[in-house]
């Protein structure tokens, strides 16, 4: 009897188990769903995008008056700032990214996402664009800096008082200094594709800061305003 009872205890132990590491693997798998639907889509083309659908968007451009120059393709500064003249003429954000709101404004629809590469990543995803921000941001700082610099990013889309989407916030302007000096172009590195994938599965090792700087070299004045949170690495975060 007691050998039979030590047996059902312990088949009541594996299924209980079993149980919750189901549900576990469950709800990871629901977050990494909603943290992609949350922020990797809808599509939006931005400042390096290029493909038929910058195409369209320069072809209306062009023909509306606000781009002079080839319809090639390639989403540059020029297109971008014909962008930025059509929203502010139009009453939409301006942010020089073509997200659906844009997109409708202009009578165009953009294509889906591309398919990731057998890499997981491609580089018109919002997650490649994230990398490229973290690479020219915190090249040197260590991991969980890297983290905590895509964090900032997904932290400000979802705060009202910034754009709505990745492309949005990265290229909003004088945001980033990886923007204004061009390193935003450089190829990413293993380890800052990694941390943007880490911050979309939900790592935010700032505890939902919206701002960070290096105090040896920041200049804005304004910045020292913010209420420093913790510091990890060369960085500073705030809120």
């Amino acid at each position: 009897m007691l050998k039979s009872r030590k047996k059902f205890t312990l088949l009541t132990f594996v299924l209980v188990l079993a149980i919750l590491s189901g549900i576990f693997i469950y709800e990871q798998e629901n977050k990494q769903v909603s943290y992609s639907k949350k922020y990797l889509a809808p599509r939006v083309l931005y400042w390096g995008s290029q493909g038929e659908d910058v195409k369209k968007v320069q072809w209306r451009l062009v023909q509306w008056k606000y781009l002079i120059g080839e319809v090639d393709g390639i989403y540059g500064p020029e297109t971008y700032r014909a962008v930025r003249r059509f929203q502010e003429k139009n009453g939409l954000k301006v942010d020089g990214v073509v997200g659906p709101e844009t997109a409708a404004a202009l009578g165009i629809s953009l294509g889906e996402a591309q398919p990731a590469s057998a890499t997981g990543l491609n580089r018109q995803s919002d997650e490649y664009l994230l990398a490229r921000c973290i690479h020219g941001e915190a090249r040197g700082e260590p991991y969980i800096g890297k983290v905590a610099v895509a964090a900032v990013v997904l932290n400000r889309v979802e705060h009202p008082d910034f754009p709505n989407t990745i492309a949005g916030v990265i290229y909003q302007p004088l945001a980033f200094t990886a923007v204004a000096d061009g390193q935003i172009n450089l190829t990413p590195n293993k380890d800052a594709i990694r941390a943007a994938r880490d911050a979309l599965n939900g790592w935010d090792p700032t505890y939902g800061a919206l701002y960070y700087w290096n105090p040896v070299t920041a200049t804005s004045k304004w910045i020292w305003s913010r209420k420093v949170t913790l510091k990890i690495g060369k960085h500073w975060f705030g809120v």
